[in-house]
C-alpha cells in the first residue's frame, strides 16, 4: 500500500507540473492544478467516515432552501447541481482525473440537491398557508388536542375548523388559549365546541433573527392562532381523537395528584413531557444552571430507560439456562429495550426531540445485537439523515442542533487517542478508577458545554455558565433517583402502595430544583448576548464539525474557524434602534450597549422582554423621556443619537392625534429618521430613513446599525416562503446620507 500511495502522488505531481510547464511559471492553471493534486492527495490518504460528511451536505442542502429567497432560486439550485453532476460524471468517464476529489464533490452536490428538494417538498405537503387577516367572532370547531398548562393559568386547544375569512371555507388547523375556570375538565379531543374569541395570523419574527414562530406553525400545519375570550360551549360530544393522547393526560393528571405541588411541574415533564405546570421561575432556573435538557424528555430521559430495559432483560434472561442456550440475549434485550424506547416515545407525545432520541436509541441497539461499536460518528450520521428526511425543519431549531451537537462531542472525545489511554484497564483499586471516571464525566460537561454554548446565545441570547458543574451532580441525580423512583411509584401505584416512592420522589426533585436555583444564582451564571448575523454562526458551526468529524492532527485545522467565530458572536455589537413589526414600541440602545431605551416603557410583557434579550440585557429598561436631551409630548418625541462622531437626529410617533401636516412635515425635514406606527404623508421626507404602518407591513421589523448605515429588516430574510405573506412594496428606501 505504501508504494502504490507513493506512485499515486508522484503521478499526481508529475501530471499537475507538466500541465503547469505549458503555460508558465506563476499561471492561474498552475495554482489550480497544484491545488486539485493536493487535495486529491488529502482525500486519498486520510480514511474518514464518508457517511457523516454526507449527512452535513444533505443539512447543507436543507438549510439552502431556507436561506435561498424565491422558487427561482430553489430551481436554479437543482439545476446547476444537476448540470454539476452531468458534467463530472462525463468528466470522470473521458479521463479518469482526480477519482477521489471528482466522485466526492459529486455525491456531496447530489446530496445537497436531495436536501433542498426534500425541504420544498416537506412545505408543499405539511405547509398551511395563514389565514387572511385578523379576525374576531363566534366560532366552531372539533377539538384536536388539549395541552393543559396550570403554571400559567390556562389550556392551550387545538382545533380543526373551517377559515372564516375566505370565501371557499378552506380546512385549517388554529391554536388557541383560554383561561383555566374548571369547565376544561369536561372537555375532551373529538369534542365539537363554539366560543367567542379572536383569530389571528401566527407571528412573524419580531425583528430580524428573533424566533420564527410563523415558519414553526406553518410546517405544524397550524393556519391561526388566538385567545378564547367567552365560555366555551359544546356542540356534540365526540369520540377521543386517539387512545394515547387520552392515556397521556391521564397519566399527567396521576402524577400531579401523586407529587407535592412544587414538585409536579417536573415530574410530569419526566413521567410523560408534559411542561405546562413547570412554573416560570423554575423554568428560567434551570435554563440559567445549563439544566433545561433535563426538562424535554430526549436523549437523556430514553437513553435511560432503553439501558434500564436492556440490562434488566439481559440479567433475567440469563437466570434462565434453557433460554440462554437457545436465543441470543443481546438480541432479545435489544427487543425489549426498543419495544420500552418506543412505548416511552409514544406516551410522552412523539415529539421531535424524543422521536430522535428514540430512532439514536433504536440504533445503539441494533448495533449492539450485531457485536458493533454503539457508540460512533456512523451512527450518528444515520439517526441525523432519519430525522432530517422525516423533518426536514428541524435543522433551523437549536433542539437539532444542540441535541446532536452534544452527540458529536461525546463521540470526538470518547474517541480521542488520549482520552482512550486515560480510560484503558488497569490494575487500580476501585475508588481511583471511579475518580478516573468523574474526570472524565467533568472533561466532557465542559467540553459539551463549550460547544454548545455559542449554539444557545446565537437562539436564545443567552447560557448559562457552570452548566457543566450542575450536570455532574443533575445526571446522575436524575438517572440513578429521580426517573427510577418516579417508575416504581408508577408500578407500586397498581397495588396503591406508590406513596413512600412518590414522597421521595418529590425530595429528590425539589434537590435538583434547589440544585438549579443555586447554580442560576451564582456570580456571572448567565452570558448575555446581543443578536446578531448569521455568518459569524455558520463559521462557528463548520470549524466544529471538522473538529467533530476528523480525526487525527487534521482535525486541528477546524479549531481557528470554531473559535474565531465564537469570537466573533461574542463581539458582535447590537443594533442601535430596535422597532417591532407593528411600530408601537421602540427600543433604543445606548452608547456601548449599557441600557436599552423603551418609547412606551409603560408597555410590559412580551414585546419588553423580547426587545430586552435581543439585546442582550438583564437591567430594567429607561423610558425614552429620560434619554439626555430628550424631548417627549404626548404625540412625538425627538433627540439625538450619536455615533462614530456623527449626529443622528430621531422623530419618533407616541400617539394617534391628529397633527398638522405643515407641522409634520417641518419636523420630519429637520430629522433624520422618523418612525410610526401610524400613517405618515408623502410631505414627512426626513433625511435619511422613515418607518411607518404602511412601510412596516413590507418590511416587518427593522434592526438599525447606525455606524455601518445600515437596516436589518425581517422581510430580507423570509424571501418567499409560504409563511411569510407578501404585501405591496411601500417600503421607503433609506437616502443617502
Amino acid at each position: 500500500m505504501g508504494i502504490q500511495a507513493a506512485v499515486f502522488e508522484n503521478s499526481l505531481t508529475d501530471a499537475s507540473e507538466a500541465a503547469a510547464l505549458q503555460h508558465g511559471p506563476w499561471t492561474c492553471k498552475r495554482l489550480l492544478s497544484r491545488g486539485l493534486a493536493a487535495s486529491e492527495r488529502f482525500l486519498h490518504q486520510a480514511g474518514f467516515e464518508q457517511g457523516p460528511w454526507l449527512s452535513v451536505a444533505f443539512g447543507a442542502g436543507i438549510t439552502a432552501w431556507f436561506a435561498l429567497p424565491t422558487p427561482i432560486w430553489w430551481a436554479a439550485f437543482l439545476g446547476i447541481a444537476l448540470a454539476f453532476i452531468a458534467t463530472g460524471s462525463a468528466s470522470f468517464s473521458a479521463r479518469q482525473t482526480y477519482p477521489y476529489l471528482l466522485r466526492g464533490t459529486t455525491a456531496v452536490v447530489l446530496i445537497m440537491a436531495g436536501g433542498l428538494s426534500v425541504a420544498w417538498v416537506r412545505s408543499e405537503l405539511v405547509g398551511a398557508a395563514p389565514i387572511e387577516r385578523p379576525i374576531s367572532g363566534v366560532f366552531e370547531g372539533r377539538l384536536l388536542g388539549i395541552e393543559p398548562q396550570p403554571a400559567r393559568g390556562r389550556d392551550r386547544l387545538l382545533l380543526a375548523m373551517r377559515d372564516p375569512t375566505t370565501d371557499s371555507g378552506r380546512a385549517i388547523k388554529i391554536r388557541v388559549n383560554r383561561a383555566r375556570d374548571g369547565s376544561h375538565l369536561r372537555l375532551q379531543t373529538g369534542d365539537v365546541i363554539r366560543f367567542q374569541g379572536r383569530l389571528m395570523p401566527p407571528a412573524p419574527p419580531m425583528l430580524p433573527g428573533a424566533y420564527n414562530f410563523a415558519r414553526t406553525a406553518w410546517f405544524s400545519g397550524i393556519a391561526a392562532t388566538g385567545s378564547v375570550l367567552g365560555p366555551v360551549l359544546h356542540v356534540e360530544r365526540g369520540r377521543p381523537a386517539g387512545r394515547l393522547a387520552e392515556l397521556r393526560q391521564k397519566l399527567t393528571d396521576h402524577v400531579r395528584s401523586r407529587i407535592g405541588e412544587s414538585a409536579s411541574g417536573l415530574a410530569a415533564a419526566f413521567v410523560t413531557g408534559d411542561r405546562g405546570g413547570i412554573v416560570a421561575v423554575d423554568d428560567q432556573a434551570m435554563r440559567d444552571s445549563g439544566l433545561a435538557h433535563l426538562l424535554s424528555i430526549s436523549g437523556l430521559h430514553v437513553s435511560a430507560l432503553v439501558g434500564a430495559v436492556y440490562l434488566l432483560v439481559l440479567r433475567l434472561a440469563a437466570l434462565f439456562p434453557w433460554l440462554a442456550l437457545r436465543v441470543r440475549l443481546p438480541v432479545l434485550a435489544a427487543g425489549g429495550g426498543a419495544l420500552a424506547g418506543i412505548g416511552y416515545t409514544l406516551i410522552s407525545g412523539a415529539e421531535v426531540p424524543t422521536v430522535r432520541s428514540c430512532v439514536g436509541a433504536l440504533l445503539v441497539l441494533i448495533a449492539l445485537a450485531l457485536g458493533r461499536e454503539p457508540l460512533s460518528l456512523r451512527m450518528l450520521a444515520v439517526a441525523a439523515f432519519c430525522v432530517m428526511m422525516l423533518w426536514p425543519e428541524a435543522v433551523m431549531g437549536p433542539s437539532f442542533q444542540m441535541s446532536f451537537g452534544a452527540v458529536l462531542a461525546l463521540v470526538a472525545i470518547s474517541g480521542a487517542a488520549p482520552v482512550r489511554r486515560f480510560m484503558a484497564p488497569r490494575d487500580e483499586a476501585l475508588i481511583i478508577r471511579a475518580l478516573r471516571s468523574l474526570v472524565l464525566l467533568l472533561v466532557t460537561g465542559i467540553v459539551i458545554d463549550l460547544a454548545l454554548m455559542p449554539i444557545g446565545l446565537f437562539h436564545f441570547h443567552r447560557a448559562g455558565v457552570y452548566g457543566a458543574l450542575a450536570n455532574v451532580v443533575a445526571i446522575p441525580l436524575t438517572t440513578f433517583i429521580v426517573m427510577p423512583l418516579l417508575a416504581g411509584a408508577l408500578l407500586l401505584d397498581l397495588v396503591g402502595a406508590g406513596t413512600p416512592l412518590w414522597w421521595l420522589a418529590a425530595h429528590a426533585i425539589e434537590a435538583l430544583l434547589a440544585l438549579a436555583h443555586t447554580f442560576a444564582s451564582l456570580p456571572g451564571a448567565v452570558n448575555l448576548l446581543p443578536a446578531t448575523g448569521n455568518g459569524a454562526f455558520l463559521v462557528f458551526i463548520l470549524g466544529g464539525l471538522w473538529l467533530g468529524l476528523w480525526s487525527g492532527r487534521v482535525r486541528w485545522l477546524g479549531l481557528p474557524p470554531a473559535l474565531g467565530g465564537a469570537f466573533l458572536l461574542a463581539m458582535s455589537p447590537s443594533a442601535d434602534i430596535l422597532v417591532p413589526g407593528d411600530g408601537r414600541q421602540v427600543g433604543v440602545v445606548e452608547e456601548g450597549g449599557q441600557r436599552l431605551f423603551l418609547l412606551r416603557n409603560s408597555d410590559g410583557g412580551f414585546v419588553r422582554d423580547n426587545l430586552m434579550e435581543f439585546t442582550g440585557m438583564e437591567a430594567e429598561p429607561l423610558s425614552l423621556a429620560r434619554w439626555p436631551n430628550a424631548r417627549c409630548n404626548q404625540d412625538f418625541c425627538t433627540f439625538t443619537i450619536v455615533r462614530e462622531g456623527r449626529n443622528w437626529r430621531l422623530l419618533l410617533s407616541r400617539g394617534r392625534d391628529t397633527v398638522p401636516e405643515r407641522a409634520l412635515a417641518a419636523a420630519c425635514e429637520r430629522s433624520d429618521i422618523v418612525i410610526a406606527d401610524r400613517w405618515l404623508p408623502r410631505s414627512c421626507r426626513p433625511r435619511w430613513f422613515k418607518a411607518d404602518r404602511r412601510s412596516l407591513k413590507q418590511s416587518g421589523g427593522l434592526a438599525i446599525h447606525l455606524g455601518e448605515q445600515r437596516i436589518d429588516t425581517v422581510a430580507q430574510t423570509q424571501g418567499e416562503h409560504g409563511w411569510w405573506v407578501r404585501r405591496p412594496d411601500a417600503l421607503d428606501r433609506p437616502r443617502r446620507p
